[in-house]
């Protein structure tokens, strides 16, 4: 699944990810980690997990990736909601703060990623992790590269 360069369509970066939605497609690494997106505005994604033991690390907690996965996701829907059909992004960069640990009774926990801003280049995220019970787990900023995308050459 690529949705950056598997666009006949030509949709936008919002109307690609409302479609994987509608068609209940998500990305593998979704079902590896047991987590979705739930909603999708431009600027903004949002992903529900739950956490598991499948994701514990030796210490006796959900292991930190999870949680930077989640909050990565976010960062990424929401830059890639407000991207042309003919772009593309990559991150260059994700900061994480660990707030509380997880664990499998954290759950369901929340990923809410925003722009903060966009230009022709890069872009600027922050998402938030919270748990059930609302309570700030993790947070993270991230700087994303935006690039045109090529498209094969047609032949006549």
């Amino acid at each position: 699944m690529d949705v950056l360069r598997n666009n006949q369509a030509g949709l936008s970066g919002l109307a690609q990810l409302q479609a994987l939605m509608v068609a209940n497609s998500p990305p593998p690494i979704n079902e590896t980690m047991g987590f979705v997106l739930i909603e999708i505005e431009e600027g903004r994604a949002v992903f529900e997990g739950n956490p598991d033991r499948s994701v514990y690390n030796p210490i006796g907690s959900v292991h930190g990736g999870y949680a930077a996965t989640l909050l990565d996701s976010a960062c990424g829907c929401a830059v890639h909601s407000k991207l042309a059909a003919d772009q593309g992004y990559t991150t260059l960069e994700l900061k994480v703060a660990y707030h509380r640990p997880l664990t499998e009774a954290s759950g369901p926990v929340r990923a809410e990623g925003r722009i903060l801003s966009i230009g022709r280049r890069a872009a600027f995220a922050e998402a938030t992790l919270t748990d059930r019970d609302g309570r700030l787990c993790a947070s993270a900023t991230s700087t994303l590269l935006v690039f045109p995308l090529e498209r094969p050459a047609t032949t006549a």
